[in-house]
């Protein structure tokens, strides 16, 4: 309950309208998941250009092995032949040694032939290996991009706040709003806050802290802005308290605890990026018996 009497609701008294789901968050993630997909689409590429290749190899593998068959099979034949002339034409043997220095000339030469073609067997091999490594560390960047994507998602989420307007991404602990303040959308004040009868300094506004509950997670506080104080009573920790000010007509401030401790809380203060007004003076929190008995329409 305020004690601020006949107050009039921030849409009244500044003409507000409560903004819907902001189009960007959908935008960046069919971005992304876009992008996601034409890695994709290149990785499968390069897997399928790796297989012709290798395709490609082994023919021309089949095709030297045959060269090289045939080869063997001239080299039996010239020495059949040599064998046989001997025989019918009783060469010297001068013209014998002739023969099988030729011969001999032709083994060599097929020697080399092997070697090369051995040469260039290792060398389709190694590129082989160099692409197939090159599509696996492809494979697992598009695998390491899918995982952040989806870590991302699950730590930021948005829900409705306790004045019924959608909230923007939510933090939930100290590294969700370092990931918050990345994304540079919105102000972010972290705080500590302890149980007292002085309001304390968050950003553009005080906040007193009045109740706590940690069994249930739930919290009282009072936030002084634009002079005025706001109540907001037995909210829970995760929950979007939120609060206009005359310097944000579009969207409303938004208080986000993470822990709710005996004695004092911790979260952040989400204000838009056109800023706030300087916060007032800090003054203690109203007690039970100064506090009107007429309800606010700034609590929600």
């Amino acid at each position: 309950m305020s004690i601020s009497p006949n107050i009039p609701s921030p849409e009244e008294s500044y003409g507000y309208e409560t903004p819907g789901t902001p189009r960007w968050i959908s935008v960046l993630f069919g971005l992304l998941i876009a992008g996601l997909g034409v890695a994709v689409y290149f990785g499968y590429t390069a897997q399928a250009r790796l297989s012709d290749d290798v395709a490609k190899q082994r023919d021309q593998n089949k095709i030297l092995s045959a060269q090289l068959d045939q080869a063997n099979s001239r080299i039996a034949d010239l020495k059949s032949q040599v064998e046989i002339t001997t025989q019918r034409m009783g060469l010297t043997q001068s013209e014998l040694a002739k023969a099988k220095s030729r011969a001999e000339d032709i083994r060599k030469e097929q020697q080399t032939a092997d070697q090369e073609l051995t040469t260039q067997l290792k060398a389709s091999q190694e590129q082989i290996g160099a692409v197939a490594t090159e599509v696996g560390g492809a494979k697992k960047d598009l695998e390491a991009t899918k995982s952040d994507l989806e870590a991302t998602k699950g730590k930021l989420d948005r829900s409705m706040g306790d004045m019924n307007v959608m909230s923007g991404l939510i933090a939930h602990n100290r590294d969700d709003l370092e990931e918050l303040r990345r994304r540079g959308d919105r102000n972010y004040y972290e705080f500590t806050i302890q149980k007292s009868k002085h309001a304390q300094r968050v950003g553009p506004v005080q906040v007193t802290l009045t109740k706590t509950d940690p069994k249930r997670s739930k919290y009282t506080i009072y936030v002084i802005a634009d002079d005025k104080t706001i109540e907001k009573k037995d909210k829970t920790s995760g929950e979007p308290v939120q609060f206009y000010v005359k310097s944000s007509r579009m969207a409303p401030y938004e208080i986000v605890v993470f822990d709710v401790g005996r004695n004092q809380i911790t979260g952040y203060l989400a204000t838009p990026k056109e800023g706030g007004t300087p916060a007032p003076a800090a003054a203690p929190a109203p007690s039970a018996s100064n506090t009107p008995t007429t309800p606010s329409t700034d609590k929600p």
